[in-house]
């Protein structure tokens, strides 16, 4: 009796556990899709005319569900900056490891990288510019993006200081990353504003031209137009 007991309660404790990691996984299921929807809300209507009603309406669930997860506009987007700021370093940091320790694979990869179809997106990029022009007026964008930002440029700085070392380029290092990855940001802004020349295969081909000419004793052009790590 003893024993059966003891197997009831063990079950009863495992359903438990089960039904727990199911609202869990059901939250944050629920979370992506809000997330998601405000991605597209930004990207069809801006920053000022999304509202929770409109991503309520987007992710197909009640505007409740959307109080609840949220409580406001504002705590939804800066979750929503924060999911994008995450998925983005994820995306560059696993390209880094990809490329292996060489310095001009690394900062190939790196380069490579913002301009793969899963980030550099006319939904994202819109998503993006969207919160760019409000971050000079609300201090908790700045302060989400800033550490991000700065770990971004501080493996650029790194990468050109490597291939300077390896080289001897004559050029300061953090110019040189500075303008890199002002120039990047410059692509991204053209392709936001659907500039009719600019696709993303002619700004990687672009950004490709800049580390050539930057960098001539480690990428080389090919006939194609291409560029080549030598």
């Amino acid at each position: 009796m003893g024993s059966t007991t003891q197997k009831e309660a063990e079950k009863a404790a495992g359903k438990g556990d089960a039904e727990r990691r199911s609202r869990k996984a059901s939250k944050e299921t629920r979370q992506l899709q809000l997330i998601e929807a405000t991605i597209d809300s930004l990207a069809k209507r801006g920053y000022s005319d999304t509202t929770m009603a409109d991503v309520a309406d987007g992710a197909g669930l009640s505007r409740g569900i959307v109080n609840f997860h949220f409580e406001s506009k504002e705590k939804l987007l800066v979750a929503t900056l924060q999911y994008m700021y995450d998925e983005y370093s994820a995306h560059w940091r696993s390209a880094l490891q990809k490329a292996g320790d060489d310095p001009a694979r690394r900062l190939q990869a790196l380069v490579a990288a913002d301009f793969d179809r899963s980030i550099c997106n006319k939904r994202k990029l819109a998503a993006w510019c969207a919160f760019w022009g409000e971050a000079k007026s609300r201090p908790t964008y700045q302060m989400l993006s800033g550490a991000r930002d700065e770990a971004y440029q501080q493996t650029i700085v790194e990468l050109c200081t490597q291939l300077k070392q390896d080289a001897g380029y004559d050029y300061d290092a953090e110019a040189t990353a500075l303008g890199l990855s002002a120039m990047l940001e410059g692509l991204w802004l053209r392709l936001m504003i659907n500039a009719e020349s600019v696709t993303r295969e002619t700004a990687h081909q672009a950004a490709a031209d800049y580390l050539a000419s930057v960098f001539p004793k480690h990428f080389l052009r090919e006939a194609a137009g291409r560029r080549k790590i030598s």
